[in-house]
């Protein structure tokens, strides 16, 4: 089958070559690809979607028309029909999907260009509103949690976007996870928020505050959260070995996938602990990044915070806090550092403790807005303290 290169960059190029590829009226689309006309792809193929996420190692999904369709089908049978805002890459799974449920719902979606800022989302947003038969058409649309963050501190002293905010019949937020602190921050500001897990190989989220959309099922397996139903890349291209090992067959032929996130069900709901891999070994004892993250995003101040790891002579590996210098609270970088420690201290152990806090202008990111956390850790790894100085001392100014 045709597969044609799309400039993901702009979203009405995507729109228009995806409608033709969901309709089975053109060739599937390749999102990120290099020489996509070298590349043979199965019959049924609607993208494939090449990026090399935050670990930067790429992989090339291959997603069928009928994976995307019954991803938008399961959400708007979740959440209700509308009109969508699409605020995402449209060469992002989750910008992706916004587009499909637009074609699906047989709607034009509103298209935020240029770079995201509040006011442009307020603005946007606002021009949505219409009615069908006397009616109100509901509205949605899909962000990351940084974008939501800038929303909030602007709805604070922003009437309009806070407005904005409120205007939505739900609000998806995924990539990564949404810190309690902000969750509780937009409920209070009166937007409707569903927290989403899923990734490009399950056409997107999947899963919807803690709950699998329906005919997607779930399981724990050693630990590990694994993902079946119809919405299911077809695998990877050109790479069978890769496919084979992440999208394993039971011997009753139900194929699921293999998510590389530790988690738990409890009651049927999901509860993601991370990744099965962001684990480091320091002093002879693993820590999990994902873990340490979660408990420095608690703190006042650091919702938005980063913790990778790095090479440290003393202990072998060691956690790092990265941080937007904006979103501090003016408090002694000491100060902050201690409290930090102190919180991951109680919660895991004294091992886990970060060492250093590292204060940046902005994170660093990938298109989609998740942080981009392999270029995070070279940077720090890079900015490492010379043998003998304190940690904790470091990259604070």
């Amino acid at each position: 089958m045709e597969l044609q290169a799309v400039d993901g960059a702009d979203a009405r190029d995507v729109m228009r070559a995806l409608r033709a590829a969901i309709h089975g009226a053109g060739p599937a689309l390749g999102l990120g690809m290099v020489d996509p006309a070298a590349r043979d792809v199965p019959a049924g193929t609607a993208v494939v979607v090449t990026t090399s996420g935050s670990t930067g190692i790429p992989k090339s999904v291959v997603l069928s028309r009928s994976a995307l369709i019954a991803g938008a089908l399961a959400t708007a049978a979740r959440i209700g029909e509308g009109s969508w805002l699409l605020a995402l890459p449209a060469s992002y799974v989750a910008g992706l999907q916004v587009l499909v449920r637009a074609i699906v719902s047989d709607r034009e979606p509103a298209l935020l260009s240029g770079a995201f800022t509040p006011q442009a989302f307020a603005a946007a947003s606002l021009m949505m509103t219409s009615t069908r038969h006397g009616e109100r058409v509901p509205t949605f649309t899909s962000l990351v949690p940084a974008q939501l963050q800038k929303l909030l501190d602007a709805a604070e002293h922003d009437t309009v976007v806070a407005s904005a905010l409120r205007s939505y019949e739900a609000i998806l937020v995924g990539g990564q996870a949404l810190p309690a602190a902000v969750l509780e921050r937009a409920q209070s500001a009166g937007a409707r928020i569903v927290r989403t897990y899923g990734s490009t190989e399950t056409s997107g989220g999947c899963v919807y505050d803690g709950r699998p959309l329906d005919g997607v099922s779930l399981r724990i397996v050693d630990g590990e959260v694994q993902i079946t139903g119809p919405t299911l890349a077809d695998g990877y291209l050109d790479d069978p070995e890769r496919t084979a090992a992440t999208f394993p067959v039971d011997d009753d032929g139900t194929r699921w996938y293999r998510t590389g996130d530790a988690g738990v069900l409890s009651d049927g709901v999901l509860q993601v602990r991370g990744r099965l891999d962001n684990v480091i070994v320091s002093g002879g004892i693993n820590v999990s990044l994902d873990r340490v993250e979660q408990i420095v995003r608690g703190i006042p101040g650091f919702a938005g915070a980063v913790v990778v790891g790095v090479p440290d002579e003393r202990w072998g590996e060691a956690s790092v806090i990265v941080c937007p210098r904006g979103d501090v609270l003016r408090r002694s970088d000491a100060d902050h550092l201690v409290s930090a420690r102190d919180a991951v201290a109680a919660e895991i152990g004294a091992h886990a403790r970060p060492a250093r806090l590292v204060l940046v202008d902005e994170l660093s990111t990938l298109p989609s807005g998740k942080p981009d956390r392999e270029a995070i850790r070279r940077a720090v790894a890079d900015d490492a303290p010379p043998p003998g100085e304190a940690p904790g001392r470091r990259g604070l100014n």
